[in-house]
């Protein structure tokens, strides 16, 4: 291979992160929560994501599904979840008519009942960056993450208890 060859090798690998770069500082990177994805966005944070949690997703909760854990799961999760994911039969919130990406409504249609509950408690813990999903870490503890986890988890078989927390008129808090 001659020199003009690996010459232009190194100005063009030179002029990808250039152009990225221009892309960026012209304003055209969509950063407003209306803006279109880029292009396989979607597909590189989930994937991510998937890296991330890895075998979290399949540490099994330490406390059971009995009623009284699920309805503390369904008040922690109407105390700080409820604003951006909603409630059973309630319609999305202001707030989250205005993130993108959009937060999932977990009480419609599968929600989260077919994902492992560590992996919903990996993303209750540690939060999902840039897509307005927090950690909770340092505000809840490990007992209530569980139940909202557990929660989501039997999203479709809930007691009526539970049920009746989830679709009661939103009481915020003082």
């Amino acid at each position: 291979m001659t020199k003009p060859f690996w010459i232009g090798i190194v100005v063009g690998v030179m002029l990808l992160p250039f152009g990225a770069f221009l892309f960026i500082a012209s304003g055209s990177m969509p950063v407003a929560t209306r803006g279109n994805p880029l292009p396989f966005e979607r597909q590189i944070a989930q994937f991510a994501l998937r890296a991330a949690i890895g075998n979290a997703a399949q540490i099994p909760s330490p406390i059971s599904a009995d009623e009284p854990n699920l309805l503390a799961g369904a008040q922690t999760y109407r105390q700080n979840c409820a604003v951006c994911h909603g409630v059973m039969g309630g319609k999305a919130s202001a707030i989250a008519q205005g993130m993108f990406p959009p937060p999932p409504a977990l009480f419609k249609e599968k929600g989260v009942t077919d994902d492992e509950v560590g992996e919903t408690f990996w993303k209750v813990k540690n939060g999902i960056r840039l897509t307005g999903m927090p950690g909770f870490e340092s505000t809840l503890t490990d007992a209530e993450m569980w139940q909202v986890s557990l929660l989501l988890l039997k999203a479709h078989e809930l007691p009526a208890s539970v049920n009746a927390e989830l679709t009661a008129q939103f009481k915020p808090v003082h």
